[in-house]
């Protein structure tokens, strides 16, 4: 588990530094300030959770339930929250506006991340 996590936190870290690096160079002249707030706070929040993955890994080790429940949390939490954030930020210059639908996924990957912070500290506390 710890093998997957890392290379999970690797795989989503590099994305992070790419689209961050899009964001503030490629889109800076095609979206709004308000788009590129939105498309800033999807790779904040990527980040965030590639160094919460990266501590996870640490405690990988125990082969605990609650560190694999938090392992899918924060990466699923990165998909929904930051993917649809990315993509809700982008419609306009895709023509897509279809992906407004896409809205609802955001509070929804928020949570996951709420959940994965749970079961990491019920892990840390549980663990002897």
């Amino acid at each position: 588990m710890n093998k997957q996590i890392i290379i999970t936190a690797s795989v989503f870290g590099m994305l992070a530094v790419i689209t961050g690096a899009f964001g503030a160079h490629g889109l800076k002249a095609v979206l709004s300030p308000s788009q590129l707030e939105v498309w800033h706070t999807a790779v904040q929040y990527n980040f965030y959770h590639v160094f919460a993955l990266l501590f996870l890994s640490t405690f990988a080790r125990f082969k605990n339930r609650l560190i694999t429940a938090s392992y899918y949390f924060f990466t699923f939490g990165i998909i929904c929250f930051s993917g649809s954030l990315y993509l809700l930020s982008c419609r306009s210059i895709l023509g897509w506006d279809w992906l407004i639908a896409f809205g609802p996924i955001t509070p929804l990957g928020g949570l996951l991340f709420i959940l994965g912070w749970l079961t990491l500290a019920l892990a840390a506390f549980r663990n002897k």
